[in-house]
């Protein structure tokens, strides 16, 4: 019994040294595939695909929300009725987010975290955090922010920051597609 005592403390120093050894486990996964994605949008409904092309003054706008430029010319986004799904990607730390975000009424209905390729911060995918976006709106005259707070998560900044930036934007490119077309023939 004494000699296996004194190899304890062995065995425990040779199974640290193993798991530190091992490979350390990567955040990045497809969580979710846009067809997969649409489905949920809409509940099986059919979703009409559609396009929109971003005119300089968009394209400004979406730099403005995003903080960098927006180097797409047109979103393809889907769309049932006054329903809108977007996705969109957005650089978390290093590495793009793909984002999925249903619109109703001027407002996020869902947001999902389809595809993470970054190290840490995949808690951004959770419904934990996910949910407080459902019901958020842009507050008007405030430079497309969030009409609420939401709250971050210690390690994940850089995502928090991404999700909250495409939420704001398929927010932004809701009310676009939505607008009426103007009498000159400005509108979508």
């Amino acid at each position: 019994m004494a000699d296996r005592m004194k190899l304890l403390p062995a065995r425990v120093l040779l199974l640290a040294l193993v798991a530190l050894c091992l490979p350390v486990a990567e955040a990045e996964g497809v969580y979710l595939t846009p067809d997969e994605f649409r489905a949920q949008a809409f509940g099986g409904a059919e979703s009409t695909p559609q396009t929109l092309w971003l005119s300089a003054p968009l394209k400004d706008a979406a730099a403005e929300i995003l903080g960098h430029p927006f180097a797409q010319l047109r979103v393809r986004y889907w769309r049932h009725g006054d329903r809108t799904a977007w996705v969109l990607d957005e650089i978390g730390k290093t590495h793009p987010i793909t984002i999925g975000v249903v619109v109703e009424q001027g407002a996020v209905a869902a947001i999902r975290v389809l595809e993470f390729r970054e190290s840490r911060g995949e808690e951004v995918r959770l419904p934990f955090f996910t949910d407080q976006f459902v019901g958020a709106g842009l507050r008007a005259g405030d430079g497309g922010e969030l009409d609420r707070g939401i709250d971050g998560i210690t390690g994940a900044t850089l995502s928090v920051r991404a999700m909250q930036r495409v939420a704001r934007l398929a927010l932004f490119f809701h009310g676009q597609v939505l607008r009426p077309a103007s009498p000159s023939g400005d509108g979508e």
